[in-house]
């Protein structure tokens, strides 16, 4: 009987730690220590900008040192997985991306659940795609080329960074929205072999990040047609959205935020809400970021969550129409 009550007395004990482990006053000394933020591309990404301009406001306002680690591979699934792996205790995040979505609406059996094995944190920012084409083609605005490719179905070719990627998935919403076929050629060199194929009249269009492309805009090698995000670009200004150009609610933006295992406490979920929101409306990040290409956003993690829930739903769509999903 004595032995009985001992090892009552000891799990009564766990429970009660394990309690405290996830109570209100235990977040409250959060965070204790180093915080890690893992990214799922190569470095001089867009992705790898924003989080380490993020991660050192952040660790100003939370007292501890915020360090960046990538893990690039499978379309940003590899840092997925290995975050939703971690300890729920809010010092490992992910900075998920618009392909994570992708990745949930192609190949949900293998993808990360976003809405299950990771909970969002904040919306961090937006890398806007423009739309460009091969000066050749002889085409002003997006109905222009909307009536070329018509004219010529399956004649014009349109490169991404590999199949089911966002750029690639950009153009798939594309033909399905304007009612056009286009001929897909995937590129395993990232955006800048498909700008560089572009420029020498190789393919005829590319959904490509402001930031890549910003450039050869600017010096003439491409024709820029319109934004492919719902918001205008920052770094262009005046060119119109693809949604302004005659095809509503077009969207295809390249977004970031970060998320955590879920399981995560709600107050340190707050916490760290709070430190990336503040962050991002620094004028210091704000200009770097813009001076990159990439426009901070910031909001709850309710609003995070309901755009990650639209961009699964609308991308599962475009990937059965374009016969992806798996």
């Amino acid at each position: 009987m004595t032995r009985r009550l001992a090892v009552i007395a000891l799990a009564s004990a766990f429970t009660l730690a394990a309690c405290f482990a996830t109570s209100p006053s235990h977040s409250q000394d959060y965070p204790s220590r180093p915080i890690r933020i893992v990214f799922g591309f190569g470095p001089v990404s867009s992705g790898d900008i924003m989080t380490r301009v993020l991660a050192h406001r952040m660790s100003q306002d939370l007292g501890q040192p915020v360090i960046v680690e990538g893990k690039p591979g499978a379309n940003g699934q590899l840092g997925a997985a290995q975050v939703a792996r971690a300890p729920s205790d809010g010092y490992t995040l992910f900075l998920a991306s618009v392909s994570n979505a992708t990745n949930v609406a192609i190949t949900p059996a293998s993808a990360t659940d976003l809405a299950k094995e990771l909970v969002p944190v904040a919306l961090v920012a937006t890398v806007p795609s423009i739309l460009v084409v091969h000066p050749s083609l002889g085409v002003a605005n997006v109905q222009e080329l909307i009536t070329l490719a018509k004219a010529k179905p399956d004649q014009l070719f349109f490169g991404s960074v590999g199949v089911g990627s966002p750029p690639h998935l950009a153009g798939e919403l594309f033909k399905v929205m304007a009612g056009v076929k286009l001929t897909h050629v995937p590129y395993a060199g990232g955006s800048g072999q498909a700008a560089t194929d572009l420029i020498a009249g190789r393919i005829s269009m590319v959904f490509s990040p402001a930031s890549t492309i910003a450039p050869h805009i600017v010096s003439g090698g491409v024709k820029a047609l319109a934004a492919a995000t719902a918001k205008r670009a920052g770094l262009f200004p005046d060119l119109p959205t693809i949604a302004e150009a005659g095809l509503p609610g077009f969207d295809s933006g390249i977004w970031g935020g970060l998320m955590a295992p879920a399981g995560t406490p709600r107050p340190v979920i707050d916490r760290l809400a709070r430190a990336a929101d503040d962050a991002l409306k620094t004028p210091e990040v704000q200009s770097v970021l813009r001076n990159a290409g990439i426009d901070p956003l910031g909001g709850t993690p309710e609003d995070f969550a309901e755009l990650i829930r639209a961009e699964v739903e609308k991308w599962a769509k475009v990937a059965k129409a374009a016969g992806l999903s798996k």
